[in-house]
């Protein structure tokens, strides 16, 4: 068995994490307002009337449990020769990608991660089952792991040659 990698994200991650189910609950919640509306225009013999109640609360609820339950989850480590990720909430994904097939490295935020000073980190290689991501990093901590795994895996081509 696997055992947990060393590391985990920021704490932070879990606002990150908590404003995302939040909008994304606000708009599913608008979109079944207004199928319920549309529905009740209709003359529809069904009605929808809970409809956007039901997943204003299961929104909230998932906005509570998700992120922390995703924290508690997602972590990282670094080794000399491979990175090992462990990621998922409901479905559990443990990934070793070795330095020696990573071909990029980038650290990226969005408007959300740039609020809260944190990054993600992308590892790409060349098969697609082998890229990992890395959500929720401090942003200092993701631009220096970039840095240092694209030298490593730069250094170890060199020396495949």
């Amino acid at each position: 068995m696997l055992r947990n990698p060393a590391h985990r994200v920021s704490p932070r991650a879990m606002v990150k994490w908590t404003i995302e189910h939040v909008i994304g609950g606000v708009v599913l919640t608008a979109c079944s307002f207004g199928l319920a509306q549309w529905a009740d225009q209709a003359r529809w013999s069904w009605r929808f009337g809970w409809l956007p109640w039901t997943v204003a609360g299961v929104s909230l609820v998932l906005a509570a449990v998700v992120p922390y339950w995703r924290y508690r989850v997602h972590r990282w480590e670094v080794s000399s020769d491979v990175v090992y990720t462990q990621a998922g909430w409901l479905n559990r994904e443990w990934l070793l990608v070795p330095v020696s097939r990573i071909q990029t490295v980038d650290a990226e935020q969005s408007w959300l991660e740039r609020l809260l000073d944190l990054a993600t980190l992308r590892i790409s290689t060349a098969s697609h089952e082998g890229s990992s991501e890395l959500s929720g990093l401090p942003l200092t901590a993701a631009t220096s792991l970039a840095s240092e795994l694209a030298a490593r895996a730069h250094a170890l081509r060199d020396d495949a040659t």
